[in-house]
């Protein structure tokens, strides 16, 4: 039987992404039971409808579907262990940022006890949950998103992956590192035009249109990668590595450390060494790889 609107859930972490996860719950009817650590983060939830548990253990007999938000894994199994026996027949839903690795251990701690396990990746920030925008990726058991989808779909856009635990959080942190790169690479622009007193703000809407124009070329790049297309000579390596070095060295006549980008300087470097000079950037992928059968 697929869930409806009501369904009682209960947040466990109550950090700013366990409080707007909750929220959001009340906000779409669901009867919402919270508990953390700390009671106060519970005041404002608790004014809004939801009820407080004293403990772990009521809050998770407290509801079918038990969603943990918490600092790391570890502290999803410091709280969740002791009482791993009443997860029986419910469904987890872990939201905690952590490796595949982890999640997927802990789906098999969680399904060793009777449990549904689903794990997920937040790619939205608190005040984005509830609202369209805010997608959260789910990977695990597939007949328990499948019931429990509606509810889900209470705190974004939920997408569901595939059956293996881990893909959500390798999704999730790939993304990260695509986030973290675009926003690295823009905090060195940023440093470099700000020595010569040019405004970040003035600075910014330029780089959004280069980096938008620049965006379209990702499809094209990714089946470069997937498919080993030949090298490209507008593009090559040898040319790349010439080009980047002269953005360090600018960045140090300057007075601006170049500490994001000489990983990059490594690899273009390294990948030249290896004689693959005349290839295209795509082919950077090959040099990440450190196993010897995916790297090619």
């Amino acid at each position: 039987m697929a869930d409806d609107n009501r369904t009682p859930v209960t947040v466990i972490g109550l950090g700013a992404m366990g409080r707007a996860l909750a929220g959001a719950l009340l906000d779409n009817g669901h009867p919402t039971t919270v508990w953390n650590r700390s009671i106060d983060k519970a005041k404002r939830l608790a004014v809004r409808g939801a009820t407080v548990a004293n403990t772990v253990e009521e809050a998770i007999a407290a509801s079918p579907v038990v969603v943990v938000c918490v600092l790391d894994y570890a502290v999803v199994r410091e709280i969740l262990g002791p009482l791993s026996g009443s997860l029986a027949g419910r469904t987890l839903v872990n939201l905690t940022n952590g490796t595949p690795k982890q999640a997927r251990e802990t789906a098999e701690w969680a399904t060793g006890y009777g449990a549904d396990y689903l794990d997920g990746g937040i790619m939205a920030v608190p005040v984005m949950i509830g609202r369209p925008e805010a997608l959260i990726l789910y990977s695990g058991s597939p007949g328990a998103f499948g019931l429990h989808e509606r509810t889900l779909g209470a705190l974004g856009t939920a997408t569901y992956l595939n059956a293996d635990a881990g893909h959500a959080s390798l999704y999730d942190l790939a993304l990260l590192a695509a986030m973290y790169g675009m926003f690295g690479g823009f905090y060195q622009a940023a440093a470099m035009v700000g020595s010569e007193k040019v405004p970040a703000a003035e600075f910014a809407p330029m780089v959004v249109s280069w980096l938008n124009a620049m965006t379209v070329a990702l499809p094209t790049v990714a089946e470069a990668m997937d498919t080993g297309a030949g090298a490209d000579d507008d593009s090559n390596l040898q040319m790349q590595a010439v080009s980047f070095a002269n953005i360090l060295s600018a960045s140090r006549e300057q007075g601006i450390s170049t500490e994001l980008l000489e990983p990059m300087q490594a690899l273009l470097n390294r990948a030249i060494a290896a004689q693959r000079g005349g290839a295209d950037t795509p082919s950077l992928i090959g040099m990440l790889r450190t196993d010897p059968v995916s790297a090619g």
